[in-house]
């Protein structure tokens, strides 16, 4: 059992109006959301984050980065801020709503959503925040539900004909230099050395875009130079690891914040995947990175060291015929394939020596994630037709090669970057991917009941289900959430009451539904759940 998450940020975009605020049209996209939810459920749509326990300064090397020294960026422990000059002008051109602020009059920046999911402004971009989850079926069903929940916050938008409308798009990019992230999270036993977590994780994340890359058309962080790549994110970094996310990009990325018992776990914050609509890739990503850690914990991870870490991992984003090989420090020369076959081998050797499904999550998805590991590369080592029915980045190459044969283009035709910008639309009726998932020519991992269940659902094994059900059932009786806490304010108290959640594998429905199901009040749950005299 491994528990992980993603988050995604959403590049974001006004048609009609491109010189607008992108911070300010990502906060229009978190109130419309709020504005559905209200539709469907009585309250919790605007719980606010808790920041108390954020440190995103501690680095897991041992130090803390000073607040003066630190990037602006990187201060993920405050509420974003937008300026008055800004928010009168919106509202005087009609782009928000009064009905979109909170009760105080501030703009909504941040909800805790019924699903145990986090929706927020963050660097200029709606980000979704999956709830924890403790197996990669379940990261990508959570995973994709945020899409569910962008594209209604932009249907709300789109139905109202006086706001302009606003599009949203699964992508990393926008050709033009700036990268925005989509990351994942996956919670680790403080014991293990992080020096062996970036000795066991290079190799594996400079080749694992393989498998898991979403495609970009242009090389170089602003596109400059024509040509397609595997992935989106790989020119973006310049350092093997560092605490930054948004400059000097780390493979390794150092943040020391656990959000949840600090002498007992780690969180690895992961920035260097794509952001994945492939259903089959998103698991891939998931599951092969859960299983290499479990290498890690164990000891047995395979002892490669590549040569110019950085230019490797450009190298294999560049290379989609997959025949470049890399140099090692030992002298071998291996191919992108061939690292990801020895770290293949080594996860089956894990999983028989420990029993199947020990190895990532314990609940028999190790079987299933190793056929499939071994599967893709198969067919990206020969069938790559066949490939492309999971590989997000081969599917779409393949789509875009229909246009260049068909309209005899050129890489640097500018056409060919508005179809890799449609492939990423979340809108079913405008994105490619979406159209060729209704036409069967994309693997499922999960059922669209499954997704659609998860929009307002939380997982039921991690505590991510007792955040949930706090929105959700006491939505009006809470002023802030986080992963490690939600806090009640209830008539009567002469405090609110703080309860931890820092263990992520309580709180569960097993442990705590039977609790949800007796009570219809806040302060007769909690005088339970405490043990204390309820409120007079």
């Amino acid at each position: 059992m491994r528990v992980m998450g993603s988050e995604t940020e959403y590049g974001i975009h006004a048609p009609s109006a491109p010189g607008a605020n992108a911070t300010m049209m990502s906060a229009r996209v978190i109130q419309a959301y709020a504005q559905v939810t209200r539709q469907r459920a009585a309250g919790g749509a605007e719980t606010r984050w808790d920041y108390t326990d954020e440190e995103p300064l501690h680095d897991a090397r041992g130090w803390t980065v000073e607040r003066a020294a630190a990037d602006p960026e990187q201060l993920t422990d405050r509420p974003p801020v937008l300026d008055a000059e800004s928010v009168a002008l919106a509202y005087g051109r009609g782009e928000l709503e009064r009905d979109g602020e909170d009760e105080s009059g501030s703009l909504l920046m941040n909800m805790v959503l019924g699903n145990g999911a986090r929706l927020y402004v963050d660097h200029a971009h709606p980000e979704y925040s999956s709830p924890e989850v403790t197996n990669p079926h379940d990261a990508v069903v959570w995973d994709a539900a945020g899409d569910l929940v962008a594209l209604a916050a932009v249907r709300r938008l789109a139905a109202d004909p006086e706001l302009p409308p606003i599009n949203l798009y699964k992508n990393n990019t926008d050709n033009k230099s700036v990268s925005y992230g989509s990351h994942e999270n996956y919670l680790m036993p403080r014991s293990t050395p992080f020096g062996d977590i970036v000795r066991g994780l290079t190799p594996f994340f400079i080749t694992r875009q393989v498998m898991c890359g979403a495609g970009r058309v242009g090389l170089g962080q602003d596109s400059s130079r024509a040509g397609y790549q595997i992935s989106q994110r790989a020119d973006f970094f310049e350092t093997e690891v560092g605490l930054e996310t948004t400059i000097r990009r780390p493979i390794i990325n150092t943040r020391d914040e656990p959000h949840a018992t600090a002498d007992k776990y780690r969180r690895l914050h992961v920035i260097i995947g794509d952001a994945n609509l492939s259903e089959a890739a998103n698991y891939l990503k998931f599951g092969t990175t859960a299983a290499v850690l479990s290498l890690i914990e164990a000891g047995l991870a395979p002892r490669i060291e590549v040569h110019d870490p950085v230019a490797a991992l450009q190298s294999v984003s560049h290379d989609t015929a997959l025949t470049a090989t890399l140099r090692l420090k030992d002298g071998r020369r291996v191919t992108a394939l061939d690292i990801q076959w020895m770290y293949h081998e080594a996860a089956s050797k894990l999983a028989q020596e420990t029993g199947v499904g020990d190895a990532v999550d314990g609940d028999g998805h190790t079987r299933a994630l190793l056929d499939r590991w071994a599967a893709t590369l198969t067919a990206l080592d020969g069938d790559r037709a066949a490939a492309a029915s999971s590989v997000e980045w081969l599917a779409k190459l393949s789509l875009l090669e229909g246009y260049r044969q068909r309209d005899g283009l050129d890489w640097s035709d500018a056409r060919l970057g508005l179809v890799d910008l449609q492939w990423a639309d979340i809108r079913p009726e405008k994105g490619l991917y979406h159209r060729l998932l209704a036409r069967g020519r994309m693997q499922r991992v999960a059922t669209e009941a499954e997704i659609q269940r998860a929009v307002g659902e939380p997982p039921s094994d991690t505590r991510a289900y007792f955040r949930g059900r706090c929105v959700s059932r006491f939505g009006h009786d809470l002023v802030g959430a986080s992963w490690d806490s939600v806090i009640f304010d209830l008539p009567g108290r002469g405090k609110l009451q703080r309860v931890p959640t820092r263990e992520p594998l309580r709180g569960t429905e097993a442990l705590t539904g039977a609790l949800f199901d007796r009570h219809q009040d806040a302060g007769a749950f909690l005088a339970e759940l405490l043990g204390q005299a309820p409120a007079s």
